[in-house]
């Protein structure tokens, strides 16, 4: 399947046991998760007239006036706070979550809609969001998925894969959203030309590369509020660092960031 919503480009990527009997159950998960995130969309959009987000930007409701935006804002605020204040919902001319709900929607959709193809006759299924990839695969099989991180000052090329059965990958920096992408402390253009966090869900996946990206390469003090995330960041200037688990670690340990090859042509990145 393949479908846009939330401004972005979806596609669901299935890997059956057998193909007898799991076509219409997938079809059926499918539908239903991308309904799920189409319904988020016009819920939480600032582009939507209508939708709830717009009304609170407009002050016509309060955020507690709705659980779900409620659960969003109050995750907004954990990250931020965490972060030293590197990402927010707020500053933004009122409340605007973009930075996190794409990634809280997908997670939360492909968790209810697609995941229980497991127990049935699908064993992995993986979720594409833009470029930032959710996976799940079930216990009884040994199947592995290999993302590609692509380099961001060469889009042609793979700076690293990460092999992963369960969890999520995503990615953010100008090279994936040029001047869009600012540092709310201080209003500038984000450091980083790219960063990608890899974690065990995609909401918290997405909002840390954004404070990767954010920080840029020679800011990795915030690693340590993080301890539930890897990742890589690349700066201007072809730099690469990586951490694992809260503390940095060299190119030699990127097994412990679940990073595997590197696919990098360029000899003079450390």
């Amino acid at each position: 399947m393949t479908a846009e919503a939330m401004g972005t480009v979806l596609s669901v990527h299935v890997l059956p046991r057998t193909h007898a009997g799991a076509d219409a159950a997938v079809s059926r998960a499918c539908a239903a998760f991308l309904e799920r995130v189409r319904a988020d969309e016009r819920k939480f959009s600032t582009f939507i007239a209508d939708s709830t987000v717009s009304r609170i930007r407009r002050g016509e409701l309060l955020i507690d006036a709705d659980a779900e935006v409620a659960e969003v804002a109050a995750a907004c605020a954990r990250i931020g706070s965490r972060s030293g204040g590197r990402f927010s919902a707020q500053w933004r001319g009122g409340f605007d979550p973009t930075g996190y709900v794409k990634g809280w929607s997908v997670e939360r959709a492909a968790a209810a809609c697609l995941a229980p193809l497991l127990d049935a006759d699908v064993d992995a299924v993986a979720v594409n969001a833009g470029g930032d990839v959710r996976v799940f695969t079930a216990e009884r099989s040994d199947w592995v998925w290999s993302i590609g991180i692509a380099d961001p000052l060469d889009r042609g090329a793979v700076l690293a894969r990460v092999g992963l059965r369960n969890g999520a990958v995503a990615s953010s920096g100008r090279a994936e959203r040029g001047g869009h992408l600012v540092d709310p402390r201080s209003g500038r253009t984000a450091e980083a030309v790219g960063a990608s966090v890899v974690a065990a869900d995609l909401a918290v996946a997405d909002a840390w590369a954004t404070v990767a990206a954010v920080s840029g390469c020679a800011d990795l003090s915030w690693i340590g509020a993080a301890p539930e995330t890897n990742g890589l960041v690349v700066g201007a200037d072809g730099r690469v660092r990586r951490w694992s688990a809260g503390v940095e670690i060299g190119a030699s340990d990127a097994d412990a960031l679940a990073l595997i090859g590197t696919g990098r042509a360029h000899p003079d990145r450390r």
